[in-house]
């Protein structure tokens, strides 16, 4: 059996090693949107509604270019970092990085991932929530950290796979959500629709 194909609309590294792990063979489609949050907007509404206009994106720019639907799963994510129910996003400079490290420095915060779905004319989404606890973190930590550029392309400043994990106390959810796809709402998810997930048939 060959590895089954999905669409990821999502520029992603991260979400696109991870599901090439569990043995997809990924094609990636274009999604740009505003990921400007609303006023007032609660972090959960906020990473639902980001997926799920991403998803719309990407189908949108499928049919300007084909005549019909994918018959091909089209994937999309969001993640964002919440504390005390605000979202932080990338941050915009290395200002902004110290600041937002500073904010989750010795707390507790969340990270919250959405995940949508497109398949035959029909669309699911999961939210999955980790409750990630960071050490108390000293200036020299920060600026070290943030020397080293890995915060800048990351919601919160910090990726949990690389070296932003030795900030990482403790951590209730999922490893692979807070890295921007979590597994097994994923999988979950692909079932759902009626779709192969792993361990695929090799014979």
């Amino acid at each position: 059996m060959s590895s089954p194909l999905l669409y990821l609309a999502s520029g992603s590294p991260r979400r696109r090693e991870i599901l090439e792990s569990l043995g997809y063979r990924i094609e990636r489609l274009t999604a740009d949107i505003d990921e400007t949050p609303h006023e007032g907007e609660a972090a959960y509404d906020y990473v639902l509604r980001m997926a799920c206009e991403k998803n719309t994106a990407a189908l949108t720019r499928w049919h300007q270019q084909h005549p019909s639907p994918p018959a091909t799963p089209v994937l999309t994510a969001d993640t964002t970092v919440a504390l005390d129910n605000h979202i932080l996003g990338k941050p915009e400079n290395a200002e902004a990085a110290r600041r937002m490290l500073q904010a989750l420095s010795g707390r507790t915060h969340q990270v919250l991932t959405a995940v949508c779905l497109y398949h035959n004319g029909s669309r699911e989404s999961v939210v999955q929530t980790s409750d990630v606890q960071f050490k108390s973190l000293s200036d020299a930590e920060i600026d070290a950290y943030i020397a080293g550029g890995e915060p800048m392309d990351k919601a919160g400043a910090y990726g949990i796979q690389g070296l932003g994990g030795v900030f990482v106390a403790d951590l209730r959810g999922s490893f692979t959500g807070v890295m921007g796809l979590p597994v097994y709402e994923t999988m979950a998810l692909l079932a759902q629709c009626g779709l192969a997930v792993p361990p695929f048939q090799t014979a």
